[in-house]
């Protein structure tokens, strides 16, 4: 995969060949976080709202709610609700406090059940007022706070006297009347002086009384994340993280797609390309044990941003690029009465392009086939064959691997006198317009322990 900006056909291309896999995946992603959600038991939130009457700053709103989740308020919270093992640390991470619109208080509790949470969040919001109005009380100026009662005989009392010298005064412009005015407008200033504290206390007395508007709602879902949250939230972990997998090991995929390059890494020359149909499937049904069932059945044993077969003639046609191979391999070794064909044992497409090629060359000369693991490739000793053929699906091994194929050939004792490239092509049904060939003899050669030594 080069550096090009990932494509949407690239992801489509993925999600259609790797559909199995990813099924897969994010089933397993779900059975996550369903066993996330055993692990962690439902939580249940509710709130309640606690008005702050009168006119309050914005700063003043904010203590009130950091007060509402003080340690003092948690801790007897924690005390009226007895709850075993629970104290008031432990209520502090299960509470929390906003400012709402209206200067208004939201206060919210998460327990293990609704009943639980319903009482937490009530208790809470009761200690919050009740600690909050003993906050103003003890803060309060003792002058402002000597009582509304006494306030309000004072202003009776001044109210009366001012009556009575209003009735004493002389109308006149003596001293003495001149004196009694005067004393009326002290009286009226002290009676406006008390007037404005009975006010002022009336205000602080107001503040002070915080309203709990109505109990905590019984919670009827879980607080998130719920468990169909958690199976949710696995399923798209996985998912995401299969695709971001596939997407980085195409990036970084080293795999050889030229073919100077796979001769360069074999030390031998290219001798040509054959193509196989890919209609008929690229596996036999008899072939390898649970490990490639197991790739088979989950889609792997095919690379996913391989591109499409492209589209090829009918199996007549593709006959002659085999024949002409074959042809090839006379001339470079000639007189070779065998000859030893290497292939991966999990590339189905090069197998079949070997057994064809077998089929095709009819005995001159008799080619045997072997299978090796690209991880740790074993090949059979040299007996008579005159050099190795190695037959490999284009873009499917590394370089390191096709080194270690070339170096297990040379410590059988094996040449490697030449490299075919096969490749899969959608082919249309057709005859072929030549005379029908004779029956070949079966011309592949297996031997003795061929496949079994090369595992």
């Amino acid at each position: 995969m080069s550096d090009d900006a990932i494509r949407l056909v690239t992801i489509g291309r993925m999600l259609h060949r790797r559909g199995r896999l990813l099924t897969v995946l994010v089933v397993l992603g779900a059975l996550t976080g369903f066993g996330a959600s055993l692990v962690f038991p439902p939580r249940y939130t509710t709130s309640a709202s606690v008005l702050l009457p009168g006119a309050w700053e914005e700063r003043v709103l904010l203590t009130q709610a950091e007060i509402a989740t003080s340690t003092v308020v948690t801790d007897r919270t924690a005390e009226e609700l007895g709850w075993a093992g629970v104290d008031g640390e432990e209520l502090r991470e299960r509470v929390r406090a906003e400012v709402t619109d209206g200067n208004i208080v939201k206060i919210s509790g998460t327990a293990e059940s609704p009943a639980k949470a319903q009482r937490l969040s009530d208790e809470l919001a009761r200690q919050f007022v009740t600690f909050s109005a003993r906050i103003v009380d003890e803060t309060a100026d003792p002058t402002a706070t000597a009582g509304p009662d006494q306030l309000r005989q004072m202003v009776l009392t001044t109210s009366r006297r001012i009556t009575e010298l209003a009735d004493a005064a002389d109308p006149g412009q003596t001293v003495e009347s001149v004196q009694t005015r005067t004393e009326l407008a002290k009286l009226r200033t002290a009676l406006q002086e008390a007037v404005g504290k009975l006010s002022q206390a009336d205000s602080n007395a107001a503040g002070s009384r915080l309203v709990v508007m109505g109990p905590a709602a019984r919670p009827t879902g879980e607080a998130p994340p719920s468990r169909v949250q958690l199976i949710a939230a696995g399923a798209v972990l996985f998912f995401l993280l299969a695709v971001v997998g596939h997407l980085t090991a195409a990036r970084v995929n080293r795999r050889l797609r030229s073919e100077r390059e796979i001769a360069a890494a074999l030390g031998s020359g290219l001798l040509g390309g054959v193509d196989v149909s890919a209609r008929r499937g690229a596996h036999r049904p008899e072939r390898g044990g649970a490990r490639h069932r197991f790739r088979r059945l989950l889609g792997l044993d095919t690379p996913w941003n391989a591109p499409a077969p492209p589209a090829a003639g009918d199996e007549a046609s593709l006959g002659i690029r085999y024949r002409r191979v074959c042809g090839r391999i006379r001339d470079l070794v000639p007189g070779a009465r065998r000859l030893l064909l290497v292939v991966p044992d999990d590339d189905g497409i090069a197998l079949r392009a070997a057994e064809r090629l077998a089929e095709e060359a009819g005995g001159d000369p008799l080619l045997r086939l072997t299978e090796v693991s690209p991880e740790a490739p074993l090949v059979p000793d040299r007996e008579e064959e005159s050099g190795v053929l190695v037959v490999l699906g284009a873009g499917t091994r590394t370089a390191a691997e096709l080194a270690g194929v070339a170096e297990a050939c040379a410590d059988a004792g094996h040449d490697v006198v030449g490299v075919v490239l096969a490749d899969a092509v959608r082919t249309r049904p057709g005859r072929s317009a030549g005379p029908p060939r004779e029956a070949a003899a079966p011309a592949l050669a297996l031997g003795d322990g061929a496949r079994g030594g090369a595992r």
